[in-house]
């Protein structure tokens, strides 16, 4: 058994319920298949299994991880191993109760996702009317001491507003802003034709974050993520297939990526049925994109290739038909003409999940 690579975040996507109707939405597209299968026992075993490995971060996700009643249960378990515990969410449903009971759990940090500053732009885009309640939210975790980082996810509709998104997140206090513009897998590739901006508006917007981050420099951190569909060359996505991550779903499969589970022939192992570290040195699913054997040219011979490991596989599968393809969004991949002409897409009405889903 190789030593490496060797994991280092367990992102746990506790349930794929979720209050919300985002139309970015991380979710499965069939997100009703999945149950919440693992308990409260269940989880903590995954947590120990991952810190033998090697993991130091733990990432509470979902869905909205606010939905599990024993969320403080495994705040507080994870926190027991030493792990640095993440908290992603909505906000939705949050008291400041709760948030403190979290924070006495042992939560170290809060991820806070924002749809736009904009009430009303906020619920188009949410399907639900929650843009007080998330800066309530955000108010508390200054007062608790907890560090504070706002995600956006950056779309044709509130790109115009990247000045105003910044001059938000300062005044609420946060630490560290996340300008994420959308990958387009799940519901965002649905609706991709409704959320992809321009490459004018990307290059303003990118030109407003740089500015911010300037000015902004040692009082807060300003990221903004390059949208694929308008870059050369592709990300690493994960930091490379089964390199530094295990996500781990509500149904309790170990995953190198969210999305990998939609990729046709492969077989993800469950954390039920199989150990942890098992599942990431051995098998089949972790193995199939690893390191480079896996590549076809151009990226077999590109001096990039331990770089970015040729992209995103599930991009690349559901815009070409093929995971072991060069990801659409570098400019040498041969179909990179997918890319390309996604830019030039009418824009159309947008699609949201069903309620709870």
């Amino acid at each position: 058994m190789s030593a490496e690579p060797r994991p280092y975040t367990l992102v746990a996507e506790l349930t794929y319920r979720c209050p919300l109707r985002c139309v970015y939405c991380s979710n499965p597209l069939g997100w009703s298949r999945h149950r919440d299968a693992l308990d409260t026992a269940t989880w903590l075993a995954a947590f120990r299994a991952a810190e033998a490995l090697g993991v130091v971060q733990l990432h509470l996700t979902g869905g909205e991880p606010l939905l599990r009643a024993d969320l403080e249960r495994l705040v507080a378990g994870a926190r027991e191993l030493d792990l640095y515990v993440h908290l992603v969410t909505s906000g939705v449903p949050l008291s400041r109760a709760r948030l403190a009971a979290l924070r006495a759990a042992g939560l170290d940090a809060l991820q806070l996702s924002l749809q736009d500053v904009d009430a009303d732009a906020a619920a188009r885009i949410a399907g639900a009317r929650v843009a007080a309640g998330k800066l309530a939210v955000a108010r508390w975790a200054r007062e608790l001491g907890l560090p504070l980082t706002l995600n956006v996810a950056v779309h044709r509709e509130n790109i115009g507003r990247i000045d105003a998104i910044v001059a938000l997140a300062a005044s609420l206090g946060a630490d560290r802003l996340e300008l994420a513009n959308v990958q387009y897998l799940g519901w965002a590739l649905a609706n991709r034709a409704a959320l992809l901006p321009s490459a004018e508006q990307v290059a303003a917007a990118r030109a407003v974050a740089a500015r911010a981050r300037r000015a902004l420099l040692g009082r807060m951190e300003v990221v903004f993520v390059f949208p694929d569909y308008h870059a050369d060359l592709p990300k690493p996505c994960m930091d490379g297939w089964g390199r530094r991550f295990i996500v781990v779903t509500p149904d309790g499969l170990a995953l190198p990526c969210h999305a990998a589970h939609t990729l046709p022939g492969l077989r993800f192992e469950n954390v039920r049925d199989r150990p942890l570290a098992d599942i990431w040195y051995a098998s089949p699913g972790f193995e199939a994109f690893r390191g480079e054997s896996w590549m076809v040219e151009p990226c077999r011979s590109c001096p990039r290739r331990a770089l970015d490991f040729g992209g995103c596989r599930c991009q690349a599968f559901h815009l070409t038909g093929d995971a072991a393809a060069t990801d659409p969004a570098c400019s040498l991949a041969p179909r990179h003409d997918v890319v390309v002409g996604a830019r030039a897409e009418p824009a159309t009405p947008l699609r949201y999940r069903a309620p709870g889903g």
